[in-house]
């Protein structure tokens, strides 16, 4: 099947997901609150939980750790997101939230994620945290609304307004949590994004990509979509519609690690 007509299927399904109604949930979680199961490891052998070398289907507990070298890795949280973990990526389980300490992680669904210095509550996202080696954080909402709250010691700083960032937009802070720079994702963004290593090679789709190439079509019409997400959105678009707003997790006033 030619791309083209890939991308008239998928553009299809699209529509019959958007009108549909009332779309299906996705399935009640049934894991421990804050855990998350390996799905997909890419690149190699290099995921581990708690230093030790994890395989397929097994489920990390708070409070252990997840880590990559040269490898990548689908997880599916307790919570029924999906993130995508990238190369050289470090983060810790948290019971309200995770703690990504160094890497990036692709979030697609209702998963809080968390840094040292502030805390991201989602409303039906799909969303990109980076963290560098200076403690610097980048948070790129590709679809959906994230609220940020700026923390110490892991608790919100009163005095600091939350910060709503928009599908569309990326935030920069730095080391403490206080904004740098807003600026919006272009065309030439996302067309990078879904050609990288948060989305190239994996076979097992996230349930809330069609939501995510809805939103890209419907603002940058036209836009290239790799031939294999277009056929994982035709999958998931005429076999079972999801809810692309699920309802926001419970947004405690700490971060709890």
């Amino acid at each position: 099947m030619t791309s083209r007509c890939l991308s008239l299927l998928a553009a299809a399904a699209l529509g019959l997901y958007a009108g549909s109604a009332p779309a299906q949930q996705p399935a009640k979680p049934t894991s421990k609150p804050g855990s998350a199961t390996v799905q997909q490891i890419l690149d190699g052998k290099q995921l581990y939980i708690n230093g030790k070398q994890a395989v397929v289907k097994q489920e990390a507990q708070v409070p252990e750790a997840i880590k990559t070298l040269q490898s990548r890795g689908q997880l599916s949280f307790s919570s029924g997101a999906v993130g995508r973990i990238n190369r050289f990526s470090s983060m810790k389980l948290g019971s309200s939230c995770f703690l990504l300490e160094q890497g990036q992680i692709l979030v697609s669904g209702p998963q809080n994620g968390c840094t040292r210095s502030s805390r991201l509550s989602v409303r039906g996202t799909n969303y990109v945290l980076e963290v560098d080696g200076a403690g610097r954080s980048q948070v790129s909402v590709l679809e959906g609304v994230v609220e940020l709250q700026a923390l110490r010691n892991g608790v919100p700083i009163a005095t600091v307004v939350p910060t709503l960032v928009r599908a569309g937009e990326q935030l920069m802070l730095n080391p403490e949590g206080l904004r740098v720079a807003l600026s919006t994702l272009k065309r030439s963004d996302y067309e990078a994004l879904l050609r990288g290593p948060l989305f190239r090679g994996y076979q097992k789709a996230s349930p809330y990509l069609p939501a995510l190439i809805q939103y890209i079509l419907r603002t940058y019409p036209g836009l290239q979509v790799p031939p294999e997400l277009l056929r994982q959105v035709v999958a998931l678009t005429t076999v079972r519609p999801i809810n692309a707003q699920p309802k926001p997790q419970a947004q405690p006033s700490a971060a709890a690690f």
